[in-house]
């Protein structure tokens, strides 16, 4: 779920001037995927990505208290108070995006504070390159040895999303995917392009953690109710 200006967004290619809202109300849409069965919710605030501190954790806080929700909060976070703040305003973890590429020794000493199990690196790249503030800004970190990295420092979970597929529907990278997948230790978190649960299956497939799936759900390609069943068989399947 992607805010900006405390309604619910997608994007394509991360680009600013292409916002669709979609719900003025991210409670509501947050209670609509719980009555589906879904789990875990992936919660971006935009505006905190773009201006370097967080901005809608109100929003946050209202998720945490009215759902049952797994949440994982990230955008703008900056600094060790921003992170407290999201852990106590209800994400059971955060992700570190901008951050982690632009000042990783703050980042390390928050995995040794908090515990690397709190935190999910984002790894969110353009043609292999990770891209910070909230996509804007370019670097010259190849998403391999970012990712090992970090693992190194003990950290478990990546989301990867590959830009240029971002909101697009037009499928996984699942050529990029497979190849974190095979020189990493890490478990990934696939988000960009997913479009159907066929995609889903194609990620499993190679050995992916979890997927991000949010304008899909939007525009109708998944509906709620389906990827709880779906979600449901998986971790059946799983026990």
């Amino acid at each position: 779920m992607d805010i900006i200006g405390g309604r619910c967004v997608r994007l394509c290619r991360g680009e600013f001037s292409t916002r669709r809202e979609y719900s003025a109300s991210p409670l509501d849409m947050a209670k609509e995927f719980e009555r589906a069965g879904i789990k875990y919710l992936h919660l971006v605030d935009l505006d905190g990505a773009r201006t370097g501190k967080p901005v809608n954790m109100d929003i946050l806080s209202l998720i945490a208290d009215r759902t049952a929700l797994v949440i994982d909060y990230g955008g703008g976070l900056r600094n060790r108070e921003d992170v407290r703040m999201a852990l106590s305003n209800g994400a059971t973890q955060v992700t570190a995006g901008s951050i982690a590429a632009t000042d990783p020794g703050s980042v390390i000493s928050w995995l040794r504070e908090y515990g690397p199990e709190k935190f999910i690196l984002g790894a969110d790249t353009r043609e292999r390159l990770i891209s910070t503030s909230g996509w804007i800004q370019g670097t010259n970190l190849d998403v391999i040895p970012f990712i090992n990295g970090y693992a190194r420092e003990g950290l478990t979970e990546v989301t990867c999303t590959d830009i240029g597929r971002d909101g697009m529907l037009a499928g996984p990278a699942i050529d990029l995917y497979r190849e974190i997948i095979d020189l990493t230790a890490v478990r990934l978190i696939a988000s960009g392009g997913i479009r159907s649960l066929e995609d889903l299956d194609d990620l499993s497939g190679i050995g992916c953690y979890g997927a991000i799936i949010g304008k899909a759900i939007y525009e109708g390609k998944i509906k709620p109710e389906e990827l709880g069943h779906y979600a449901e068989k998986k971790n059946n399947t799983l026990s």
